[in-house]
């Protein structure tokens, strides 16, 4: 069975634009539990309708609904990229939070320290144990404060022990996890180049920009796609890679 998923690239156009449901609607001529099958459920809309609604809200139409690339069209973005936020801070966290709530296999958590998830959403822990309850297997790798690598982040940031400091602090917030059934908390000490935040088939990759605060650079959505894509195969065999030089948190 094909779970239904949210266009969460829609979501944001409308969002930066200031759309609502029924103002959308009634720019497209049909009604509002249209454009929520679109946004909730992932619908694609008639091409005619589609085209409409792109014109309206200022964005590629394939790009908002890639089920309406022709075949052998020129292909403007990656099947598998469903959305950017030009900012971590302009997504907002519950994103993230409905991805694992969702999860039924795989939930990977990639980064330095991320505390915005902790204190953004304080039930994270709880959540983490139910989904490996259900059988998800968890691993989270977050940074070892005592690395030259984590310090080095820190002066490029201009962000200095602050960095270090949240290492720590993230691994004191998935301390109680460790022992877990389902659950594996390692830290690690490479040059992270990407957070990321995986759930089944849905990927989120926070880049790291030079000089820049992880929240203030782009997150790019990836969906995985039996379109020959190699975007989401990347970062996953990326988050493999760096796992395997982690060490275990015990205790």
């Amino acid at each position: 069975m094909t779970l239904a998923m949210p266009n969460e690239r829609l979501r944001a156009v409308m969002a930066s634009g200031g759309w609502t449901h029924a103002s959308l609607a009634d720019a497209t001529g049909v009604d509002t539990k249209s454009v929520e099958r679109w946004l909730n459920l992932g619908r694609t809309p008639r091409r005619a309708t589609a085209l409409q609604a792109a014109e309206v809200l200022g964005e590629d139409v394939h790009a908002l609904w890639p089920a309406l690339r022709q075949p052998r069209a020129a292909r403007a973005v990656s099947p598998e990229l469903v959305a950017l936020y030009e900012q971590r801070a302009d997504m907002p966290v519950s994103v993230l939070i409905d991805f694992m709530a969702r999860a039924r296999q795989d939930i990977d958590i990639l980064v330095y320290a991320a505390v915005f998830l902790h204190e953004a959403y304080p039930r994270l822990n709880d959540l983490l144990r139910e989904r490996a309850a259900e059988g998800c297997t968890v691993r989270i790798a977050v940074g070892d404060a005592d690395s030259e690598n984590v310090r080095q982040r820190g002066r490029e940031e201009k962000f200095g022990h602050g960095i270090e400091s949240r290492c720590r602090l993230a691994l004191m917030h998935y301390q109680p996890l460790s022992g877990v059934s389902g659950i594996e908390l390692r830290t690690h000490g490479t040059t992270l180049y990407n957070s990321l935040y995986r759930a089944d088939d849905q990927l989120l990759v926070n880049a790291h920009v030079w000089g820049v605060n992880a929240y203030a650079a782009p997150v790019w959505h990836l969906r995985k796609s039996n379109d020959n894509g190699n975007l989401f195969k990347t970062y996953a065999d990326s988050f493999d890679a760096v796992w395997e030089t982690a060490r275990p948190v015990t205790g």
